[in-house]
């Protein structure tokens, strides 16, 4: 199902939001709207941040094994000169950037395109994950997924790190790092 109005403005920017757990399907959404746009003739571009080099390096890839061509960027700032052509311009792992791509996402969407960004809105202790509360303050459209708890089979929308040793905040991995778990699984870290 798409989210964007038929009925939508024309000739002006926005920015959707793509969040949920990790196992969601949120980069498999972002790369089935991008295709779509690339069906409509657009130009799309795509980014991710350096650090998410899990599957691969000039690829999105979601877990399903679904990619898209991508730009590994340093750093949100990045972004507008190298999407200066584009119509479309996608952005996955959101939370892995600093607060600077709220900024730069509306810019970007002031300047008349699509911008739409993918990422974690919670991180393994269940709080919120930065900068996307902030995205999905100032986004036109939200999608929320929602994966299946590993233990019980309800949907899920925490994302439940299986290492008790690791505390830093961002810690890249997938299923050897990660499950998804529904409120009542969850067992976050104690502090």
């Amino acid at each position: 199902m798409d989210t964007i109005d038929p009925n939508s403005p024309k000739e002006i920017g926005w920015i959707e939001i793509i969040c949920g757990c990790m196992f969601s399907g949120k980069t498999e959404e972002l790369i089935r709207r991008v295709r779509r746009a690339q069906i409509a003739r657009q130009k799309v571009m795509i980014f991710k941040p350096r650090i998410d080099s899990r599957f691969s390096k000039d690829r999105i890839v979601s877990h399903s094994e679904q990619s898209f061509i991508s730009t590994l960027v340093d750093d949100a700032s990045e972004i507008p000169a190298l999407a200066a052509d584009a119509q479309v311009i996608g952005i996955d792992e959101g939370q892995f950037f600093k607060e600077n791509l709220v900024s730069i996402c509306e810019e970007l969407a002031d300047e008349g395109k699509r911008v739409i960004v993918a990422g974690l809105d919670q991180d393994f202790r269940g709080r919120p994950f930065e900068p996307m509360p902030q995205l999905l303050a100032v986004a036109e459209y939200i999608t929320k997924t929602l994966a299946i708890c590993v233990v019980c089979g309800n949907p899920a929308d925490r994302t439940q790190r299986k290492s008790r040793t690791s505390i830093e905040r961002i810690a890249v991995g997938a299923a050897d790092l990660y499950e998804a778990r529904c409120r009542k699984c969850f067992d976050p870290p104690k502090e």
